[in-house]
């Protein structure tokens, strides 16, 4: 009898599978399924068929040269699929992410909830003065709790206009647009590892919407953190806590820098016993180290 081949699971993922994590007031992610182990990256890096060929040493080395080196097909086999109650305003900013796929609640279809998003006092901030799409400082707490008064004052009438809207036999799809961006959607999301990443680097960034910022922090540690945390130590490395420098930027480096220490240096990673002392003693791998070296010698030959 031909066995039957056991799908590779993630054990932390397990755990959690359909918990719902709370994100803003009335808000949640689920995790629904995922697809894929960081096992799976490496044998379609390597076009594998069976594991036992391989160290997790090594294994983790690949993914980190994958990623450092932009090889991010390998990372598109991993999937997840979210289940999301958001906010419409985080919704609509959410959906320019158009490498996902979704199905969103239908309000031509269902009738809507009373559910609306309320901002905390401390959330009511002023324009911010330097980036036109973003806030800055707090108002003070009575002009605050003035504020959101006056947003759930007319969130009440919106929706008993709604209710009354449906009662009358007025259809869904029309009586549902004079709602606010703050009421409640839900969908079901599902995207690719090497997409969510990016997602995660604009989303989790403090340039992003506060409130949009809440669903990417959980999504990052609860869930990612826990399914490919090598992927995700070489995401950090290579790219959310990585420097990138313009040809003008290299330029000024090289006209300030101490060649001679510099030399010294890249002399030191040619060594091949100098270099496994050096690498052990910073954390990084004899490749990884190498790659530094070439990095440097072209600064020098800047």
């Amino acid at each position: 009898m031909r066995k039957t081949k056991q799908r590779a699971n993630v054990p932390e993922l397990d755990a959690i599978l359909e918990r719902k994590f709370q994100v803003l007031d009335q808000g949640f992610i689920r995790l629904v399924d995922y697809l894929g182990t960081e096992a799976r990256i490496v044998q379609a890096a390597r076009v594998s068929l069976g594991r036992g060929t391989t160290t997790p040493q090594r294994d983790a080395e690949l993914i980190r040269y994958l990623w450092r080196n932009k090889h991010t097909s390998p990372f598109e086999q991993l999937q997840i699929t979210l289940h999301c109650k958001l906010p419409i305003f985080v919704a609509r900013q959410w959906v320019r992410h158009r490498t996902a796929r979704l199905n969103e609640l239908s309000g031509r279809y269902s009738k809507l909830p009373d559910e609306f998003y309320v901002p905390g006092l401390g959330r009511v901030q002023y324009q911010a003065t330097e980036n036109k799409q973003g806030s800055e400082g707090s108002l003070p707490k009575d002009e605050a709790s003035q504020i959101v008064r006056v947003m759930n004052a007319g969130r009440v009438l919106t929706h008993s206009n709604y209710e009354g809207m449906v009662k009358r036999g007025v259809a869904r799809e029309l009586a549902r647009i004079d709602l606010p961006l703050s009421t409640y959607t839900q969908w079901y999301w599902q995207i690719d590892l090497h997409n969510l990443l990016h997602f995660l680097m604009l989303r989790c960034s403090e340039h992003a919407q506060w409130e949009f910022r809440q669903y990417a922090n959980t999504i990052r540690d609860e869930i990612v953190r826990r399914w490919v945390p090598t992927v995700w130590q070489a995401f950090e490395d290579f790219t959310l806590k990585a420097l990138h420098f313009t040809q003008p930027e290299v330029g000024l480096l090289a006209s300030v820098i101490n060649a001679r220490k510099l030399k010294k240096l890249v002399g030191q990673v040619e060594n091949d016993s100098a270099r496994k002392e050096l690498a052990a003693q910073i954390g990084v791998s004899t490749t990884e180290l190498k790659e530094v070296s070439d990095k440097l010698q072209r600064l020098l030959d800047t």
